[in-house]
């Protein structure tokens, strides 16, 4: 009898023991869920980066249509700013994260990735003015191969009306067809990298300011009570 009691005995610290491990051992699953590619802003910078090479591929095979194309035709500045935005970003991947931006070098880089974001929205706005501009005019070329360059006009009727020359180009479908094709890409990759920097600037401003105090008292100085917005 003496045996059997002191068996009993230990055996609630052994089922103790055993819910300890269990309780230790349980948030190790929900460690399993998480991923570095999930992490903010590493997918917005990947695709800050892809569009922006996408724009400056395309605005150098813009370029070997006609030297004569201007700047504003073929936007390959909007591509190369939005890369150095996406490599900030990834620098900001990299910072070590800390809470309430208790390191300097963690909100400088969270500041500039925001402004940077916005000016990327700017500009890509910017650019789909352009592109959307020279597509329209592209649309009612009339176009005559001068030499060797293509020479356009709005209304061929008109004898006074604006000529647009486009040097060294053997074809002039190719400023009929192809270069408006190349408006288009433009046009698609920029809306795309809009979307992209605008969401990148909300997600920054809504993880650095989505909860704030808007200093309303609403119950007496003993037991005051903030309302969050």
């Amino acid at each position: 009898m003496g045996e059997g009691k002191k068996k009993s005995g230990r055996a609630p610290p052994i089922q103790e023991k055993n819910g300890g491990n269990a309780e230790e051992e349980g948030p190790a699953p929900e460690d399993s869920h998480k991923c570095c590619a999930c992490r903010f802003p590493l997918v917005i910078a990947l695709l800050q980066l892809l569009l922006g090479v996408g724009i400056t591929a395309v605005a150098f095979l813009m370029l070997t249509i006609s030297p004569s194309l201007q700047a504003r035709e073929t936007p390959h500045w909007a591509g190369v700013i939005m890369c150095l935005v996406s490599l900030l970003g990834f620098l900001l991947y990299c910072v070590t994260y800390l809470p309430d931006e208790k390191t300097s070098m963690q909100f400088i880089a969270k500041l500039v990735y925001f402004l940077l974001c916005t000016v990327g929205l700017v500009i890509s706005v910017l650019v789909l003015a352009f592109s959307g501009h020279h597509y329209a005019q592209t649309r009612g070329f009339n176009c005559l191969e001068v030499g060797p360059d293509c020479v356009c006009t709005l209304d061929h009727e008109d004898p006074i009306a604006r000529t647009f020359t486009y040097e060294e180009v053997s074809d002039c479908e190719e400023v009929t067809v192809t270069l408006k094709l190349y408006f288009v890409i433009q046009l698609i990759l920029n809306l795309a990298q809009a979307l992209v920097c605008a969401l990148g600037a909300f997600v920054m401003w809504k993880h650095r300011y989505q909860v704030f105090f808007a200093g309303l008292q609403m119950r007496p100085r003993s037991t005051q009570h903030w309302q969050k917005v």
